[in-house]
Parts: structure tokens; C-alpha cells; sequence
């Protein structure tokens, strides 16, 4: 190579160096360009989530509840509401274990219409209530509760002083008194009576369970229709008296479904959330349920101390008769479905007007 090569090959040389630069300088340009990007997109992510209007509760589906997990501890306590009677009966094992866990907020009710406004004010999560109630709040709060299990099916009987009534044809030509008028046990005696061609029974509606129960206790009525634990109450004070009909077992055969008269109804905000916690409060209010089946003296004392019902020697009669249940999932759907249909056509106006879909339940 001669010296006058040398120059030509320097900047040759010097040449590939800034080529090499060059290439370098652009590779590190794209990778904090990508950075920059990435970042923008963590950003926004976070932002979406604290807007409302990207909540699950726009998207949760119909049928099944779900939402973003996280591994944070959740302490939120869920407020419980329930009415007393078998309504309330299987939650008591989990009512008597809260007074020492404090995982839940509790409230008793007598009447359905405070468990009601409760609902309606969004002061309560879950609630315990009558199924047609269920339907009604999920109207009027336009689907902000959902129906996530079964809790109790028929607890209508019919008491005779008397030994005439051995089946349900027997009822023809009689005078039959009752309660529950406008109301589901009306729908369900009529849907029963139509459907044994019955149309000769002559029902009397008293306003009050207990206006009935003391005229039969007196012998002053001698064939009514009662739900329990009234049933257990004048049974235990009038000897002569006894059950001649099971309304329950009358309804499955003629209907498609269970007779079902309670249920869990849940809000879709807690599903929302607090999914977990709602999860388990039903994994263990499926526990107490099985409790109280299970083990029904201690369940009656129970009951009664936290006046559910007022005597544990009627909690522990009524028990078996009140038909305590815990059916979620697509049995709970087809019997309530099959159920409301009975209702919607004896009065829309007992369910909410309209008859629910699938978007009215939650499965876990």
C-alpha cells in the first residue's frame, strides 16, 4: 500500500465509524420513543380506572358477576338486611358467629316494607325478601339488585278441624279461609285451585296471620290456609286441629317449578366491588342453612334468641315445614322463571310489571 493509499482508506474508515453512530443514535431514539409510549398507556390505564363510567357495573354480565381481581385486602363490611320468619331462618347459625367475627352488618325487620325502602335507598347490599319483592326492587332500581340463590320454598299448609279434607279435591264445595290477599300465596291457592278445576271453593281473606291463626286455635275456623311457623303456633294450641294439605307438594303437581317463596337478592355494586366478599358471604350462608337443616334444636335456640321466631319450641316444629333451602346457579333460574310466570299472569303488577329475564340473576 502506498502513503498516497493511506488518506483514501482513513476516510474510508472514518466514514464506517459515523455510519456506526448514526445507526446507534437512531436505535436508542426508538427505545425511549417506545418507553414514552408505554408510559402514556400505564397512564391512561390508571386514569380509566378511577372513572366510574368504566366500572363493571356497565358490563357485568346477565348471568354471571365479575370484576377486576386484586390481591389488596378487602374490609369493607357488607350491610345484610333480612325480614324474620323462615325468611330469615337459615341465616341465623351466621347472625349468632357475627356477633363475635363483626364480618357483616346485620339488620331484623318485621315488615318487608323497611327491608324495601332499605333496598331502594341503596342502604342495604344483600337482603333476605320474598321472591316477588325481589322482582319488584329489581324494577324500580332499574336492575340495580340481582337474585343470586333460592332461600326458601313453599310454607303454605292447610289446617283442617276435621278429617273431611284428605286431597285436594276435597276442597270442592268448601269454604276455605285465608291470608296473603293480592299477594303470592293468593296467585299460588288460585293457580292450585284451577288447575284441579276447582272452582266451587269459596275463599274468605282474613287481613292479619295472626286474626287467623287465633280463630282457628278458638274452632272458630275449621279449614285455613297458613304459612308457617303460624302452622306450628295453633297446632301447639289446638290439638284437634292438623295438616290435611301441603301446598308445596299440591304446587309441584301441577306446576313446572318449585313453589319458591324467598331469596337472596344482592346489589351490583358490591358485586362490582367487593365480588370476594359477596362470594363468601353466600358460600357461608349456604353453610348456615345447612346448619340449621342439620341441626335443628340448636338452630331453634338460636332463632329465638335473635327473634326470628318468638319460642324455640316453634322454631324446632316449624323448621322441617319452612323447606330452608340454598339453590343458586340454573336450577335457581328455572324454578323462579317458571314461578314468575304464575304470578305475572295472575297481576304484572306483583312482580314489577313486567316479566323478569336472566338479566335479573347473579351466579357466582
Amino acid at each position: 500500500m502506498t502513503r498516497a493509499d493511506t488518506p483514501s482508506i482513513e476516510r474510508k474508515g472514518i466514514l464506517c465509524l459515523r455510519k456506526g453512530t448514526d445507526t446507534d443514535m437512531k436505535l436508542k431514539f426508538s427505545a425511549l420513543l417506545l418507553t414514552f409510549v408505554m408510559l402514556l398507556s400505564l397512564l391512561a390505564g390508571c386514569t380509566g380506572g378511577d372513572n366510574p363510567s368504566a366500572g363493571v357495573s356497565d358490563s357485568l354480565p346477565a348471568v354471571s358477576g365479575s370484576t377486576a381481581s386484586t390481591d389488596a385486602p378487602d374490609h369493607y363490611v357488607l350491610r345484610v338486611g333480612t325480614l324474620k320468619g323462615p325468611t330469615g331462618m337459615g341465616m341465623a347459625k351466621m347472625i349468632t358467629d357475627n356477633e363475635t367475627e363483626k364480618k357483616y352488618e346485620f339488620t331484623l325487620s318485621s315488615a318487608p316494607t323497611d327491608i324495601s325502602a332499605a333496598l331502594i335507598s341503596g342502604s342495604l347490599d344483600i337482603a333476605a325478601v320474598p321472591v316477588n319483592l325481589a322482582a319488584v326492587i329489581n324494577a324500580k332500581t332499574e336492575g340495580k339488585y340481582l337474585v343470586a340463590a333460592i332461600n326458601t320454598l313453599g310454607v303454605l299448609y292447610i289446617l283442617e278441624n276435621g278429617s273431611s279434607v284428605q286431597s285436594i279435591a276435597d276442597l270442592a264445595g268448601k269454604t276455605l279461609y285465608a291470608t296473603g290477599q293480592a299477594s303470592t300465596p293468593e296467585y299460588m291457592l288460585n293457580y292450585i285451585l284451577k288447575k284441579n278445576n276447582l272452582d266451587t271453593v269459596t275463599v274468605e281473606y282474613k287481613t292479619e296471620h295472626s286474626e287467623l291463626a287465633t280463630l282457628m286455635a278458638s274452632g272458630e275456623v275449621v279449614l285455613g290456609m297458613l304459612p308457617e311457623p303460624n302452622v306450628t303456633t295453633v297446632l301447639s294450641k289446638n290439638d284437634k286441629l292438623r295438616i290435611a294439605l301441603n301446598l308445596t307438594e299440591e304446587w309441584k303437581k301441577v306446576s313446572e317449578g318449585e313453589a319458591v317463596q324467598g331469596c337472596i337478592v344482592v346489589s351490583r355494586d358490591a358485586i362490582r366491588d367487593h365480588k370476594a366478599l359477596v362470594d363468601r358471604f353466600l358460600d357461608e350462608y349456604k353453610a348456615s342453612v345447612d346448619f340449621v337443616n342439620q341441626n335443628v334444636k340448636e338452630a331453634a335456640a338460636m332463632i329465638a334468641e335473635l327473634e326470628i321466631v318468638p319460642a324455640a319450641a316453634v322454631a324446632e316444629k316449624a323448621i322441617p315445614n319452612c323447606n330452608i333451602v340454598y339453590i343458586d346457579g340454573d336450577e335457581m333460574i328455572r324454578s323462579l322463571s317458571a314461578f314468575y310466570r304464575v304470578l305475572y299472569d295472575a297481576s304484572p303488577s306483583s312482580i314489577g310489571e313486567k316479566l323478569p329475564d336472566e338479566t335479573l340473576y347473579y351466579k357466582k
